[in-house]
């Protein structure tokens, strides 16, 4: 990508023609975002972001439930933020798939350091991806995509300590408003300077712009999208995979039975999930104690296992102050190595299990039943709203579930 940056990822947006693979991939992000928007239409986030304006609303309360999809590479929520800035302009799968591969380069060329850094990337780069978004759907041409992308970097921000409270949702929610704001007002005629963008990307630790450039301009998104199968951070879903197995070995472990736990992965694998200790149900999302102590007690956790209520349960407390974390150094990823996972009974017997790639990953795509029961979680009436649901008709789907409520 060089020293403009901007300019080239305007040129391949504009120009990108999908092909039958993106194009599933659209379809599927499309129902899969609209699912877990769905399943948060009562959330109090939803009631919270009510007064902003779509592409915010939507985002955010796509987000809040932490069930939506993984670009493992750059270590980022696309979808969630490009299907709002999509929809939100008018846009289709064509500029949902532009945004999302700018997205992606961007992300790649950020690097496993941004994230490492404490930055929140899918907001990070979320707001000039969305901006391409819009500003596809808009119909601009490549100087005006470019200036849009500039114009949405003063919204590109976002930290990690927002981790489990409502401001982690919301500052998503902010990403996708910049992008939609970013492309109507370079529509309008403001001007930006597009090298900007390379400005931004030295001062927020980006690695070697080729980094970015290196992915395959055939397709829009290189690696797929992880699905996730559990409403967590991406980072709990290898360490509660790999104890679902190990009962599938072994059959029923009795959480009684469990007096101490090692968990060994690598350092990097461990960025996100800051709260060992967990005190609500948001704080639980992201806690390495509490994805074993869910395994073990709920079998395959589910939207109830992430609730203040339950991260109180005695036994589950008990679990997670049972729980030892040992961060082996490096990695360069969510998925880097793989989680290693040690369990003492009672009896003296040691139970041990180690896991890679999580199902849902690009590498153990979800199966058509892994999607259903998604979907069926995600609300009784969510599998019918989304029969034949298109890019045209999602907009009015989500305005009439997020209407009216308190």
């Amino acid at each position: 990508m060089g020293t403009k940056t901007a300019e080239s990822l305007a040129r391949w947006a504009w120009s990108y023609e999908p092909d039958a693979q993106d194009l599933a991939l659209a379809d599927r992000s499309l129902r899969d975002t609209l699912a877990v928007t769905l399943a948060a239409r009562h959330h109090e986030v939803a009631a919270l972001a009510a007064p902003l304006p779509e592409a915010a609303r939507w985002a955010a309360v796509g987000h809040v439930l932490d069930f939506d999809d993984v670009h493992v590479e750059s270590t980022s929520h696309v979808s969630v933020v490009i299907v709002a800035a999509t929809l939100a302009a008018g846009g289709d799968a064509r500029a949902y798939l532009a945004g999302a591969g700018v997205m992606t380069r961007l992300g790649m060329s950020l690097g496993w350091p941004h994230y490492a850094a404490g930055w929140h990337a899918t907001c990070t780069q979320g707001a000039p991806a969305a901006a391409v978004a819009a500003g596809v759907a808009l119909g601009l041409p490549p100087d005006r995509l470019a200036t849009a992308m500039a114009l949405a970097l003063p919204a590109a921000g976002g930290v990690q300590a927002a981790f489990g409270t409502h401001g982690k949702a919301l500052q998503v929610g902010f990403a996708a408003e910049a992008g939609v704001r970013a492309a109507r007002l370079a529509r309008a005629g403001a001007t930006a300077d597009p090298r900007a963008l390379d400005v931004w990307l030295g001062l927020v630790g980006g690695l070697d712009a080729e980094t970015g450039a290196g992915q395959d301009d055939r397709l829009a998104v290189a690696g797929g999208l992880a699905i996730k199968l559990h409403p967590c951070c991406y980072a709990m879903q290898r360490p509660i995979a790999a104890i679902r197995e190990l009962q599938e070995r072994h059959g029923h472990i009795a959480p009684a039975d469990v007096i101490r736990i090692q968990v060994t992965t690598p350092e990097a694998s461990m960025q996100p999930l800051i709260h060992d200790r967990p005190r609500t149900g948001l704080e639980s999302k992201f806690s390495m104690p509490y994805a074993i102590a869910t395994a073990l007690l709920d079998g395959f956790p589910d939207f109830t296992s992430f609730t203040d209520t339950a991260v109180g349960r005695p036994e589950a407390r008990r679990l997670v102050a049972a729980t030892e974390i040992v961060r082996t150094p490096g990695g360069d990823g969510l998925l880097s190595g793989e989680v290693d996972i040690f369990l003492e009974l009672a009896d003296g017997s040691v139970l041990r299990t180690s896991l890679t790639q999580p199902p849902g990953s690009p590498l153990r795509p979800p199966a058509p039943d892994d999607l259903a029961r998604k979907f069926a979680a995600c609300g009784a009436d969510v599998s019918g709203l989304l029969g034949g649901v298109s890019w045209s008709s999602a907009p009015e789907l989500l305005a009439s579930a997020l209407r009216n409520l308190p």
